[in-house]
């Protein structure tokens, strides 16, 4: 089991398979000038199902999301997959993704034993894609939020960030849009893990924002805290039902006494939080052949130090040292 002093239990595992993108999103990453990890400090396959394989039979994990960087990046990831499918007892697995390899991979990906994935995709105008992505790769998500649904990698759950002048306009078309497609779409505000660190608190599209922009053209019924559960997403009927939408406030509205996450880095670090500024190494301890028990015992003792909360309500937060492409969102 993996708990902190404060009583919470980790059961959902976040892995970062890779910390690079084809995208260069404006406020995930710079254009140019990232220093990637090198290929050696990588895990390799067979270190993250190990890893995973120590996190679920020893370690309580019910729930294993994958992600990146772009986690479609990685050349093994449906072999990854499928031999997480095999353990005992098996995970619920999901994947998020920027959406522009899901064409070629949602059926292989279903078949390997995925259940289902979130998309990234913060605007239905393509013109708006490339000037927050720095890539005309609009079609491309598009095909893939397809593809993704016709596999059967659902609910299919779409996450869009606002930014201020370029899509704070399009909520209401976001959501009628998700709606008439059958995907669930879930607001995330804006956080600071931009490693150019040009977050503004003062200049976010906040929680409040997204529900009177939604309440223009929808009527929300909030669903009560027992659905939601240590969901990171607050959720709302959208005109009654059945459709849903969501937003995930982790600046204004903070939700770290219900979390129930942990993370590991493509690199084998542990994160006790999205925005932790320490890390414990575990990739020093599986290439010094050291046997799992020791393993879980460290990952156990990272876990416990882990913090009340994360820091954002906090006004002089200030942005973790690695951008998001390298801890995993």
């Amino acid at each position: 089991m993996l708990i902190d002093t404060y009583g919470r239990v980790a059961t959902d595992l976040r892995v970062s398979l890779t910390d690079r993108c084809n995208l260069r999103c404006s406020y995930c990453m710079p254009e140019e000038g990232l220093q990637w990890l090198a290929k050696p400090d990588l895990l390799s396959d067979d270190e993250i199902v190990r890893l995973i394989r120590i996190a679920v039979t020893d370690l309580g994990i019910t729930e294993v999301r994958f992600t990146g960087g772009e986690p479609l990046l990685r050349p093994g990831i449906v072999g990854i997959v499928e031999r997480c499918a095999a353990l005992e007892p098996r995970p619920e697995m999901s994947l998020t993704t920027n959406g522009i390899g899901l064409k070629r991979t949602a059926a292989a990906l279903k078949a390997a034993g995925l259940n289902r994935v979130n998309v990234s995709l913060d605007t239905l105008r393509p013109d708006v894609f490339k000037t927050l992505t720095r890539r005309d790769r609009h079609h491309d998500v598009l095909d893939g939020l397809e593809a993704a649904r016709a596999a059967g990698l659902t609910p299919v759950k779409v996450n869009t960030v606002l930014m201020p002048g370029l899509n704070d306009d399009e909520a209401p078309d976001l959501l009628a849009w998700a709606v008439a497609n059958d995907y669930e779409l879930r607001f995330i505000e804006q956080m600071p893990l931009d490693a150019q660190h040009g977050w503004k608190r003062d200049g976010m599209i906040t929680a409040g924002d997204i529900l009177t922009s939604l309440r223009t053209r929808f009527t929300l019924t909030a669903e009560d805290d027992a659905a939601r559960g240590s969901a990171p997403a607050e959720r709302w009927l959208v005109d009654g039902g059945p459709h849903r939408v969501g937003v995930i406030a982790s600046v204004t509205r903070p939700f770290c006494s219900a979390c129930d996450r942990t993370r590991l880095t493509a690199d084998g670090q542990v994160r006790t939080c999205l925005f932790a500024r320490e890390e414990t190494d575990l990739r020093a301890a599986l290439r010094s052949e050291a046997p799992d028990e020791e393993i879980a015992r460290i990952w156990r003792l990272a876990m416990w130090g882990k913090k009340a909360g994360s820091g954002l309500d906090d006004p002089s937060f200030l942005q973790p040292d690695r951008p998001m492409s390298a801890i995993g969102g």
